[in-house]
């Protein structure tokens, strides 16, 4: 079949590439002349695992090309996907529909032919009315159906989203609109991916109702971890007890600095939005939202007072930046409220995250940026993981010990075992887990990984 996708972002380019290798001719459309040219050239836009690779495969075969001209792309395609940003709108926070409104008119004016129009855009409930108003209005004549396909892929892992996904969402109001979908998908049905054919708003309201859920989950999980911390319990084995429960399931039951994203952010401020003007509001998710900003700032207290409560002037380490591993993406990442949290109380912020620096710097200023996690610890009084990227999993904790001014660790990913941490010298901190007390040893006590101790000249601070 003939694919055109509007939008070549994370979403566009994802699906564009996967709808490809599964044998379809795919045409990706941007109105930016320099991401078509990187694209091209076989520069991604973007760091995703394997993206890479696929796309250069499918472009080699011929499948898989790139374009700004929409009407060339858009012309005997059949179906056009609308892959465009729905970032919050200033003001409101309501979903800005400006960009898939004017994709819709553009398309509009390039059909020539019975062709489907999907919202692959993460839209409010409604949308698709509109987009459909949009296009008769445009084009009279036209024969056209407009199709609601939300995308639930994990940044990180979109690729295998994609081609192993737990379900596929159709909305659609006619009948042929759902066949000329649920043929791009056949390929899938190897894999025995449920399809569920819904009506057109139920499948939008589908993709905020998941998101809100898995953002109330973290939430739950987050703030069981704070009084897990008073109670002297450990969250990390709360959530194995409860995950284990197949009614719960244990994803997304990692206790941390909260949420950010492309994602949860956007549309469950979105999902409150909508669901405040249709005169039904969401009041658990309004507490969601509430209660994960405020984390993020309140995780910079915790960072503070694992430091005696002061910060001033005070060298601080963050491994991390993004707001999860394997991606790029800055958007509303923890690290940015954290970070912002710990230069208002006077901090010198030094970070390293293995892609996001470059995406980070626009955003974040005063932050100094290191080469490697060692070289970001030289001289911190402190060390904080924000995100955990595999690197940060096996830290040589001796080496670390040895090049700070102080020996606290700050683990917001509760990647390491607290007793690992004391026995290398930290005065070690995580999230929901009871203080662990006990002396911190002194540098000469603390042992090398081949089980020596750090003594005799080694230059390590003392406890």
């Amino acid at each position: 079949m003939r694919v055109a996708m509007v939008g070549s972002g994370y979403v566009g380019l994802v699906s564009g590439a996967c709808f490809a290798d599964f044998g379809h001719n795919v045409v990706c459309v941007d109105k930016d002349p320099a991401k078509i040219e990187a694209l091209t050239a076989g520069r991604m836009p973007i760091f995703e695992p394997g993206l890479d690779t696929l796309v250069a495969d499918n472009v080699r075969q011929g499948r898989l090309s790139f374009t700004t001209d929409l009407a060339a792309g858009v012309a005997d395609a059949d179906a056009v996907f609308i892959a465009v940003g729905t970032p919050s709108r200033r003001g409101d926070g309501f979903a800005d529909l400006s960009f898939v409104f004017q994709a819709a008119r553009d398309i509009a004016q390039a059909l020539t032919r019975f062709t489907v129009v999907v919202t692959k855009s993460t839209v409010p409930v409604g949308t698709g009315d509109e987009v459909e108003r949009i296009i008769r209005e445009s084009r009279p004549a036209a024969e056209v159906a407009v199709v609601s396909n939300p995308e639930f892929l994990r940044e990180g892992a979109a690729i295998a989203d994609f081609k192993r996904p737990d379900r596929i969402v159709i909305g659609a109001e006619e009948a042929r609109a759902a066949e000329v979908i649920s043929e791009l998908y056949r390929p899938l049905y190897l894999n025995q991916a449920p399809i569920l054919v819904t009506s057109r708003r139920t499948a939008e309201l589908t993709k905020y109702a998941a998101n809100a859920f898995l953002a109330t989950k973290i939430t739950f999980i987050n703030e069981m971890a704070d009084l897990c911390e008073q109670v002297g319990a450990d969250v990390q084995q709360v959530a194995r007890g409860i995950g284990l429960d197949n009614r719960i399931g244990p994803k997304f039951l990692h206790a941390g600095p909260g949420y950010g994203g492309s994602c949860f952010p956007k549309d469950t401020l979105a999902l409150v939005k909508t669901a405040q003007d249709a005169g039904s509001p969401v009041r658990l998710v309004e507490t969601v939202v509430a209660v994960n900003d405020s984390r993020k700032r309140a995780m910079a207290r915790k960072v503070i007072l694992a430091c005696g409560g002061s910060v001033r002037g005070k060298r601080i380490a963050v491994l991390g930046l993004t707001f999860k591993p394997n991606t790029d993406d800055m958007r509303d990442a923890p690290s940015l409220a954290i970070i912002a949290g710990l230069q208002d109380a006077g901090a010198r912020v030094v970070a390293y995250d293995p892609e996001g620096m470059e995406q980070a710097r626009p955003l974040l200023s005063g932050v100094e940026y290191a080469e490697d996690p060692y070289s970001c610890a030289e001289k911190a009084d402190a060390l904080v993981i924000v995100t955990e990227w595999n690197a940060f999993r096996a830290l040589d904790l001796a080496r670390l010990r040895a090049v700070m001014a102080a020996p606290v660790l700050v683990d917001l990913r509760n990647v390491y075992r607290p007793e690992d941490a004391r026995r290398y010298g930290f005065a070690y901190t995580s999230v929901g887990r009871a203080p662990e007390r006990g002396a911190v040893m002194s540098a000469e006590e603390v042992p090398h990984r081949d089980g020596a101790s750090a003594g005799g000249g080694t230059g390590l601070p003392p406890g």
